[in-house]
């Protein structure tokens, strides 16, 4: 007589980490109900992520605002991001959802497997509007109006787009700029929705990737997040390989990080993987970290921090005709405004530009002319582009445009370091007003070399220098009288 599915040994049902916000309701278990509706029969671990990540505060509210899985490969990830995505079409009402992956045939596998799932249900059939594809992009539409969206991630991909939940999936792949790009979608939503982000994958293979942050918020309990991790820990670079070869053997390490074990992974094909892998199975089947490489203490490599912070005077104006540039780095995720002028009292004064609490740093470049159109108003004493395109679109538009050269680049770059941190202590006169995003670019930037001189450069993926490398060129247009439009008129007031 064969054995029941109840006594196969099954792998560990609950995390080696497990934080979460503390909830009085989940909606975790009507989420379960809803999935096995549509043929979806949940595993123990994957409602144990559903009803803690899931939890409500009184007012509604998710307990977490974010939610972090990791998990090795083949556990049953993919149903735990369905039956979310089910519960927000057809249990939460969601308006817009996004479920992105870092490569096109995973996002394309999800939207096949959402459409086989919801085919099966006539309840959940009869309420679809539309199955689309194409232009790389899937997607469900309801009768009810709501949406479904399936992207592969691409250095700018979900701009624009704000949802009411976000899948991240095969997120140790996820970069500084492309969380940017989604989190100001999600800013629309955060005070009078419920917005809600979903991190899914394994560990990285970069020991300097962006989620290493999550993992470290996750473990230290941070609020409103909600983290879950299968993993055994970090890999111990300081035992020799062969000995940790020969623990990865162990069978009760595989069971521990793997949930799946004895439900949709064999013994037998961990086996076969250790073999094949080696020191690969450590992330790929025992979900381990390798050591953190950043070196958060890098920073401040050409600005240095004293000199940045004894430049800061939030109370400082510019007066008279400021200078306005635009930055686009080379991979047009995001661009970046900056202004630079006389400070009122004496100096120069540097920042990003912005309307009250939003800045002009903001993802891809179609808002860069209007809002150019915009700043005329104050009459700048120069408009600096170091863009073609933008600059064409920009006179196309009747401005006038100061095309930055390569040389113009650098001037602007070295009066910036001159006039902050420079040998000259005299010639230290560069305020600027402490915006985070300009002090994150700051402390992130490195030096590249432009012939024999320099211009700002990222001292990794984590960093965008954009912020940076705008108020740098205004400070050249404003230092440049050659550059200066020849009728431009005063204005006296406010930037902010």
């Amino acid at each position: 007589m064969t054995s029941s599915l109840l006594d196969v040994r099954r792998g560990s049902q609950t995390p080696r980490v497990s934080t979460y916000p503390p909830a009085g309701l989940s909606s975790g278990p009507d989420i379960a109900d809803l999935s096995e509706a549509a043929g979806l029969v949940l595993d123990p671990w994957q409602r144990y992520v559903l009803d803690h990540g899931m939890g409500e505060r009184p007012d509604g509210k998710w307990a977490a605002r974010e939610v972090a899985c990791w998990v090795p490969r083949q556990n049953g990830k993919g149903a735990l991001i369905e039956a979310r995505v089910l519960a927000g079409l057809f249990l939460l009402g969601e308006k817009r959802i996004l479920w992105s992956a870092h490569e096109y045939k995973t996002a394309q596998e999800g939207f096949l497997r959402i459409r086989e799932l919801i085919q099966s249900a006539p309840d959940f059939d009869r309420l679809v509007k539309r199955y689309w594809e194409g232009s790389g992009e899937q997607g469900v539409e309801l009768t009810t109006g709501q949406r479904l969206k399936f992207i592969a991630r691409s250095k700018g991909s979900g701009r624009g787009f704000s949802g009411d939940c976000i899948i991240l999936d095969e997120a140790q792949e996820l970069t500084l700029l492309q969380m940017k790009a989604l989190f100001s979608t999600m800013s629309a939503k955060s005070i009078h929705g419920n917005p809600q982000i979903w991190y899914l994958g394994t560990p990285p293979e970069d020991p300097a990737a962006w989620v290493y942050g999550i993992r470290k918020d996750g473990e230290a309990g941070k609020a409103r997040l909600a983290y879950f991790d299968w993993g055994l820990g970090d890999v111990d670079p300081t035992v020799s390989l062969k000995a940790r070869l020969e623990s990865y053997q162990d069978r009760e390490l595989w069971y521990r990080a793997n949930p799946g074990l004895g439900i949709r992974i064999s013994e037998e094909f961990c086996e076969d993987e250790l073999s094949r892998l080696r020191e690969g199975f450590a992330p790929e089947r025992l979900g381990m970290w390798l050591p953190y490489a950043g070196d958060e203490d890098a920073g401040w490599q050409v600005i240095g921090q004293p000199a940045w912070m004894a430049a800061q005077n939030v109370g400082s104006q510019m007066e008279g005709q400021p200078a306005v540039a635009v930055y686009v780095p080379p991979d047009r995720s995001y661009a970046a405004i900056g202004l630079a002028g006389a400070a009122a009292g004496g100096g120069r004064h540097v920042e990003v530009a912005g309307n009250g609490q939003v800045l002009d740093y903001r993802p891809g470049t179609r808002w860069v002319v209007p809002r150019l159109k915009e700043l005329e108003k104050h009459s700048p004493s120069v408009l600096v582009i170091d863009d073609k395109a933008l600059a064409d679109e920009a006179e196309e538009a009747g401005l006038v445009v100061h095309r930055a050269t390569a040389p113009d680049v650098v001037t602007g770059c070295q009066l910036l370091y001159d006039g902050i941190s420079g040998p000259d202590v005299a010639g230290r006169d560069v305020r600027h007003i402490g915006q985070p995003e300009l002090t994150d670019a700051v402390r992130g930037a490195v030096k590249r070399d432009v012939g024999g001189s320099w211009a700002w450069a990222r001292r990794d993926l984590a960093v965008d220098v954009t912020p940076l490398a705008a108020v740098s060129l205004a400070l050249f247009g404003h230092s440049t009288p050659r550059v200066h439009r020849q009728k431009a008129q005063p204005f006296f007031g406010s930037w902010r």
